[in-house]
């Protein structure tokens, strides 16, 4: 039997595109008993953050999380990195520092070669040998679609736990990665990404998260998300929601990849995107002259995003050189946070 030469044209979706919409994750979570009556449990699932954590004694917190999504892109090494990469993304996010990993799989038996998922496999270790962690086990089964991810466990001190429920009034807002992973991979399935759009689109969602373990242990930054599926709109909004706080969005300061508004501009455009926004209700305030593509963008699921992080205003650029000599070029300062109604507004 001939197998197929794309590994996309498996799956009905791709990275974290495939994430449940905001608004149907939380009308499935509404009905999950309450996890408050667990002392050492600090996270859970009340502020959607980015793993759980558990308080084992006044000196050590354990940090968990699990995530697996579809094929982004072809090359099974590409795509092995990217997911564990996405994966472990979460526990820096929380200011941990990830000590070992298991792996989960789901492949269509007999649509894929052996050696196609042994690629995946061993991109995933390579991202995980990277951060010095093993990969301690796992499980498997046949699947519909290929699907490839890992469940991470990381430690850390008490304080040094960063939700993304704490951000404070008046902190400045930093987005450590640009903005546009969920075009680029509308552009690559239509095959219309260019081969140095790829290398960017590889580029960026390879690139570990690690500042988040070392900023966490700043005082003065107050809180931390990653921003993936549910677009920069999404992931902001719930910290506006866990913290009780207006977040304020400058359009004019997000960073982009290179090509992401020529393409989203010729209709590279995720249906993740869509349901996004929908999810969103009136909790979104977009100012008047905003264009279509400028609300795709905002809605756009990234696969591996960057960090959301909420910090003093008097440190922020201090803090924004340590993430830029950390490797984090695109970097910026992109709003800030205010007294008011749990909302986002965005300004041009």
């Amino acid at each position: 039997m001939d197998l197929p030469t794309r590994l996309t044209e498996l799956a009905h979706g791709g990275g974290c595109g495939c994430k449940l919409a905001p608004s149907v994750l939380q009308e499935l979570l509404a009905s999950e008993p309450a996890a408050a009556a667990y002392r050492q449990l600090l996270v859970g699932t009340e502020s959607g953050d980015d793993a759980a954590v558990w308080q084992v004694d006044d000196n050590l917190c354990i940090v968990a999380t699990t995530d697996f999504f579809t094929p982004i892109v072809d090359d099974p090494f590409d795509f092995g990195r990217i997911a564990a990469t996405n994966a472990i993304s979460d526990i820096f996010a929380m200011g941990a520092k990830p000590i070992m990993a298991l792996a989960i799989l789901g492949m269509p038996l007999g649509k894929i070669s052996i050696d196609t998922v042994r690629r995946i496999l061993q991109g995933g270790s390579s991202v995980c040998a990277a951060t010095n962690i093993p990969i301690a086990g796992g499980h498997s089964i046949d699947a519909p679609e290929p699907i490839y991810g890992l469940a991470v466990i990381g430690v850390c001190h008490p304080t040094e736990v960063r939700r993304n429920a704490d951000a404070h009034t008046g902190d400045a807002l930093i987005l450590t990665k640009a903005l546009g992973v969920g075009v680029y991979s509308s552009a690559f399935k239509k095959g219309v990404l260019s081969a140095d759009g790829y290398a960017e689109l590889i580029a960026t969602t390879t690139l570990l998260n690690k500042v988040g373990a070392d900023l966490a242990k700043d005082p003065g930054v107050h809180a931390i998300t990653d921003v993936t599926g549910f677009g920069l709109l999404g992931h902001a909004l719930e910290v506006a929601s866990g913290s009780s706080k207006t977040i304020v969005l400058r359009f004019s300061e997000l960073p982009f990849l290179g090509d992401a508004e020529s393409l989203v501009r010729n209709g590279c455009v995720t249906g993740a995107s869509k349901r996004n926004w929908a999810s969103y209700g009136g909790s979104i305030v977009l100012p008047d002259g905003i264009k279509e593509w400028q609300r795709d963008l905002l809605t756009d699921p990234q696969t591996s995003g960057g960090l959301l992080i909420a910090v003093e205003a008097a440190a922020a650029q201090g803090v924004l050189n340590r993430i830029l000599d950390s490797g984090f070029f695109a970097s910026r300062i992109i709003g800030q946070v205010e007294e008011g109604t749990p909302r986002v507004r965005v300004e041009l």
